[in-house]
């Protein structure tokens, strides 16, 4: 009997008194070699349990069998607040983080895809070279004009330059040539031109002068003595200013008049002209590097030199799991940088299907991020088979169709932030629909119906010739002052469309993540900007000055600068968090506490949670602020939280509430239910409807059933994804889509009948 209870506990993750981040003394057996979803809404804890819990000690552990030499070089992981987790296995953690921004980094490159590509036309391509010269990052094999970049900057003349004046009427747009400046007046000393012509009667040879010579160093013996100075086109210096830094980010101004080509050199192939001549099987590394996966993957299947075998079974395997997972649209010379966050994700998880290991841990952040619901059942499959390969799935995730799936659900709640961080529920999906206390459960049983109110266009924000990756002279037209969904499968145009959109007209506004800074020094109160006021207000009562009560100034408590912890940095062990023995965590010093306002020292008021404030404050300012909080479902944030410890889900409304008093604008969201419970869902439509009562326009980027069908109007791109992809399918009222059968008309349907 013994053995077989060791057995049982052997194949469970235990966890005992987890108190991370709001988690409430939390202890849990999770099963091994089982697919577990991790649900609960925004706030709730799931983050801490999972990844700031579970990763974190499977690391620690992993790092203590390192030596210390190995370990430093290593990211520094700081040991969780949990009593014991037993029985873990190595992780590995697919996490929502974009692959890079390297503009040297491509498809092929990070899934190594491309170094066997490199290794085939070594072995079988005439004329031969080394696998090196096939490398755009090595001197042998990089193209000379773009250096491996597969990219130029062009200067735009109608950016740079007024043709309808002339130079003395500023007909020079960048501020160096303005009229007046040194770079003007070179040009004026060199009595190359007529200073009162329009540029637009410029001869060839004039504007060759004005643009495009080389330097030309000239002398003048004015005012008795000798002068010399050199004389360059503007286009000319440019150019040589853009190349000093090639690989670089030209400086934020002169990209202003530049527009980012394909190299005209290598055709966007990065590769010199050596590497070009190469061929196998009449296909140059240009031709397979530009092809869809899906036929670069037919183009392999052909080969069947029994000296490749080796390598080209390696390829066939690498493309057929990134096919299996709805990405064989990409090319392998798509830089990474351009990929959106589900395709990142995508490419992550494929590389994770290829591990022959078993005995892991799989930690996955919401991997249907990016999935069409149509493709769901290809990320659920490809879960599966890593599960049926003697491994564990601890799945963060708010998809119907992916909790449905799950052997295990772990729901964590009820509520947000201190009213969360307890276990609700643990077991199948039957019993998470009755459960009383589950709000997942409540939100799975009880479906949407479409929204079906007919709301009237009064005008259109429309844009024509739109061509960019696979769209092609695309027009549309979104209605103002609607709520509007551009939908389509994985890789049918939608981020295309939207970076086409806003590049061109940056009266845009796109909201996301990147529109807010998570510090430990930046709270709810300082980010709504109502601290200041705050401040203010207990300076006035007590006479004072407003900045002793700042813990980023004069007030801060000097042991731990304000911060209220003390970060010891244990070197290659991790940094370990303690409260300030001197402030015990209140930030200040022990002097400042001593002013009150309303009986309530500067610390008690930022422990309030917004709820609170709204009824303790009476000053207008504060009060339409913390309201506009409450209207977004967070007024059981504190002000001094914070924007580091925020979920996903809070981050994204925190980071709306300031456009709710704008007026007349047109925001953009890329998959805004991104991290979002269905229950958050509801909230996040609610405050853009709120947006566009105020007299804005919507337009979002969404997979989401839940959220499309509460939308005015579709803009449905397809039919399919890559070369198949790029076209308007649909563009209407919601309510007409399920007359028709595209993939979302399709999934609407589904979603509606089950």
């Amino acid at each position: 009997m013994k053995n077989m209870d060791d057995k049982i506990s052997f194949n469970k993750i235990k966890i005992v008194g987890a108190c991370e981040n709001n988690l409430k003394n939390v202890s849990l057996d999770i099963d091994k070699h089982k697919f577990n979803v991790v649900t609960g809404v925004s706030g709730s804890g799931k983050s801490s349990l999972v990844f700031d819990s579970i990763y974190a000690m499977a690391q620690t552990a992993f790092y203590e069998t390192l030596s210390t030499y190995i370990v430093k070089n290593l990211p520094k992981i700081n040991k969780p607040n949990v009593q014991s987790i037993t029985n873990l296995s190595p992780c590995v953690l697919i996490e929502q983080k974009k692959i890079g921004t390297n503009p040297r980094s491509t498809v092929g490159t990070y899934t190594e895809i491309y170094t066997y590509l490199r290794l085939l036309y070594s072995r079988l391509g005439t004329p031969s070279y080394d696998s090196s010269y096939f490398s755009f990052n090595t001197s042998k094999g990089a193209c000379r004009k773009c250096g491996g970049l597969g990219v130029e900057f062009v200067v735009d003349k109608e950016k740079l330059i007024d043709f309808n004046l002339s130079l003395n009427e500023g007909a020079i747009k960048h501020r160096t040539w303005k009229v007046n400046s040194r770079y003007f007046n070179i040009q004026k000393a060199t009595n190359f031109f007529d200073m009162n012509k329009k540029l637009k009667d410029y001869s060839e040879d004039e504007l060759y002068l004005l643009l495009y010579k080389e330097p030309t160093t000239f002398m003048s013996q004015n005012e008795g003595f000798v002068q010399n100075w050199s004389y360059e086109g503007i286009i000319h210096r440019l150019l040589k200013r853009q190349a000093d830094s090639r690989g670089l980010q030209i400086n934020d101004y002169d990209k202003n008049f530049f527009v980012q080509c394909e190299c005209s050199a290598c055709g966007g192939s990065r590769l010199n002209n050596l590497a070009l001549e190469v061929s196998v099987y009449n296909k140059t590394l240009k031709d397979l590097l530009s092809l869809e996966i899906v036929d670069l993957y037919n183009f392999i299947l052909k080969i069947k030199d029994s000296q490749v075998s080796e390598i080209v079974s390696k390829l066939k395997k690498d493309l057929e799991k990134l096919i299996s997972l709805g990405i064989g649209y990409l090319t392998l010379n798509r830089s990474v940088s351009t990929l959106s966050n589900g395709e990142s994700q995508k490419i992550k998880l494929a590389k994770s299907m290829n591990n022959t290991l078993n005995e892991l841990i799989y930690i996955m952040d919401e991997p249907s991020l990016g999935f069409h619901s149509r493709d769901v059942h290809k990320i659920i499959n490809s879960i599966k088979s890593i599960v049926a390969n003697n491994n564990t799935a601890i799945v963060v995730e708010h998809n119907r169709e992916i909790i449905n799936s799950a052997d295990t659900i772990i729901d964590i709640g009820p509520e947000s932030g201190e009213n969360g961080g307890s276990i609700i529920y643990t077991g199948s999906i039957n019993g998470i629909l009755n459960h009383p206390l589950s709000i997942t459960g409540k939100y799975l049983k009880n479906k949407k119906k479409m929204h079906d109110v007919v709301e009237k266009i009064n005008k259109f924000y429309e844009v024509s010739g739109i061509t960019i990756n696979n769209i092609k002279n695309m027009s549309i037209k979104i209605p103002l002052h609607l709520l509007t969904c551009i939908t389509g499968v994985s890789g049918s145009g939608k981020s295309s469309l939207i970076r086409y959109l806003i590049n061109n007209d940056d009266t845009l506004i796109k909201i996301g993540k990147e529109n807010i800074g998570l510090s430990s020094r930046s709270n709810v109160a300082t980010y709504m900007k109502i601290f200041d006021t705050i401040r203010e207000i207990f300076a006035e009562e007590n006479s004072i000055s407003a900045s002793e009560f700042s813990f980023n100034s004069t007030g801060a408590c000097p042991n731990c600068n304000g911060a209220g912890i003390i970060k010891l940095d244990m070197h290659f062990l991790g940094d370990v968090k303690q409260t300030c023995d001197v402030c015990h965590g209140k930030r200040y010093k022990n002097e400042i506490l001593q002013y009150l306002y309303k009986d309530k020292n500067i610390n008690e008021i930022l422990e309030m949670t917004v709820g609170e404030a709204l009824y303790f404050f009476d000053n207008f300012d504060i009060k339409e602020r913390l309201k506009i909080l409450k209207d977004v479902g967070l007024d059981y944030l504190k002000l001094g939280q914070t924007l580091d410890t925020l979920s996903g889900g809070e981050v994204q409304r925190i980071n709306m509430s300031k456009y709710l008093v704008k007026k007349g604008n047109i925001y953009i969201f890329d998959e805004p239910t991104q991290g979002l419970h269905l229950r958050d869902i509801e909230l996040l439509k609610k405050v853009m409807r709120k947006m566009i009562y105020n007299g804005n326009t919507v337009i979002v980027i969404e997979h989401n059933l839940d959220f499309i069908i509460d939308t005015d109007y579709i803009i449905d791109l397809g039919p399919d994804a890559g070369k198949n992809g790029g076209k308007i399918v649909y563009e209407g009222y919601l309510k007409d889509i399920v007359n028709t059968n595209t993939y979302t008309a399709l999934a609407i349907k589904k979603y509606l009948n089950d």
